[in-house]
């Protein structure tokens, strides 16, 4: 009773954390927190209350969480008083970051989001919970995509449903239209991935494939030029994994010899490469078509923003970065404390004065910016952990008979994967992470990577006939 508790009350809250503008102001945030602490309680409880203790379902996850604690008592660190040099007599302490209360804050909110994994791992221990955790997900991006086309059409004032959205501003429910496009990278990755992946069948890939109608086309409207590029290269990534896919009944028919080996892997490779030139131009002449004129006018702009004369009087990314630069010179081992960055760069942004910038815009700068070599590190172990627990979960997969159960946890996790390499492009040129809802999603993404399929589940085996019906 608490897991299926637990289970729902967390599909609740992530679904609720999508609204008030993805969860940026302080109080929603807070509200959030508390909702995933409290959900976390009540799954210790239920664990020790449970007969079933198994350790073994927390195989890939712990890979990632040594890295991820690892963060967290770095940037513990980085709040606490350090004897500094001795002044007139006076002994000044000083801290790594340059901000103590936003790094506090921050390490709140990486360990409510690395609580919401872990509960995705614990209680999302099904089939069926796991296609209920990417429905939501799906869901979450389909509603924000269509909420985002109403307000693009009937909009003129201030207020749309939400009092602060302006009109001609940011997209949907979000202020800023590029934390809009990274929800609907990591939303439309599930649906198509799990479609091209053959992880679900007829209804349901219907349903996925009308799901991801609307996601698309709001992404390309929204004129968010980083997501405009990450979705191309999600694209070619579906188009790659849908060679594959189709591709691999025919090598197992076909025998072992030589010949026949070249010649397959001559014809395959040129029927891959036809499928993924004809899908990205497919692509590319969508946005084209869709976006318009508005899309053209971003694109011209860029030359502009790049221009040093404009971007050093303004606040545009090439001044962001190279002041960012200029910071991790000065602090280049432990950075300026995680959260800090928006105060240490007002000594090294250069611009009009008129506004500062509150992040670097490219969130492996700001990582370096704020943790500094240790900070990279890190992050490096994370990637690596990540990508070991896909892979060994994959290769489990691969090494059991293919049923709609393996079909379907092969393709959420290949899936889950293409939606974190989508925004990890995105996340070179903007900070959509930062975001509490893109953040959410992005960590039930890498719960779907690591839970680990068990086998012989009632549940899993009572979906899988369901499917196949």
């Amino acid at each position: 009773m608490i897991s299926t508790f637990v289970f729902y009350a967390l599909l609740l809250v992530i679904a609720l954390t999508a609204i008030p503008y993805g969860t940026v102001q302080p109080w929603w945030k807070a509200v959030f927190q508390c909702a995933v602490f409290l959900l976390a309680a009540l799954s210790v409880i239920g664990l020790f209350i449970s007969s079933d203790r198994r350790r073994e379902k927390y195989r890939f996850w712990r890979r990632v969480f040594w890295p991820v604690f690892a963060f967290l008592a770095f940037a513990l660190l980085q709040t606490v008083s350090l004897p500094s040099f001795l002044h007139s007599g006076i002994d000044q302490r000083t801290t790594i970051s340059a901000d103590v209360f936003t790094t506090q804050q921050w390490i709140v909110q990486v360990l409510a989001l690395s609580l919401v994994s872990w509960l995705v791992v614990t209680h999302a221990n099904s089939a069926k919970r796991r296609q209920r955790v990417i429905d939501v997900v799906i869901a979450i991006g389909a509603a924000s995509a269509f909420f985002g086309l109403l307000r693009q059409t009937f909009q003129r004032s201030l207020g749309f449903v939400l009092p602060d959205l302006r009109a001609g501003y940011g997209y949907a429910q979000f202020i800023n239209a590029n934390h809009f496009a990274f929800l609907m990278e990591l939303a439309l990755a599930l649906a198509l991935g799990m479609v091209v992946c053959g992880g679900v069948k007829k209804r349901r890939a219907a349903i996925y494939i009308l799901a991801a109608l609307p996601m698309w086309l709001a992404i390309v409207l929204s004129g968010s030029r980083g997501g405009i590029l990450s979705l191309l290269c999600q694209v070619l990534l579906l188009a790659f994994l849908f060679s594959l896919w189709r591709s691999a009944p025919a090598r197992e028919e076909r025998p072992a010899s030589f010949s026949n080996r070249v010649r397959r892997a001559g014809s395959t490779f040129l029927v891959r490469g036809v499928l993924v030139i004809g899908v990205l131009t497919a692509a590319v002449t969508t946005v084209v078509l869709v976006g318009g004129d508005p899309l053209a006018g971003r694109v011209d702009s860029l030359a502009v923003e790049l221009d040093r004369n404009v971007a050093d009087v303004y606040t545009l990314r090439p001044n962001i970065w190279r002041a960012s630069w200029a910071l991790v010179k000065d602090h280049p081992v432990a950075g300026v404390g995680f959260g800090g960055y928006w105060i240490a760069i007002t000594k090294y942004h250069v611009g009009s004065g008129e506004t500062t910038p509150q992040e670097a815009h490219n969130d492996y700068l700001e990582l370096l910016a704020s943790g500094g070599v240790i900070g990279v590190i890190l992050g490096l172990w994370l990637i690596v952990q990540l990508f070991r627990a896909a892979k060994s979960k994959l290769s489990e997969l691969s090494g059991q008979v293919r049923d709609p159960d393996t079909s379907f946890e092969r393709a959420a996790t290949l899936a889950a994967l293409i939606g974190m390499l989508t925004v990890a492009v995105h996340s070179l040129v903007d900070f959509g992470l930062h975001i509490t809802v893109n953040a959410v999603v992005f960590a039930v993404l890498m719960a779907i990577v690591c839970v680990r399929a068990e086998a012989g589940d009632q549940e899993a085996g009572a979906w899988a006939g369901h499917e196949r019906h």
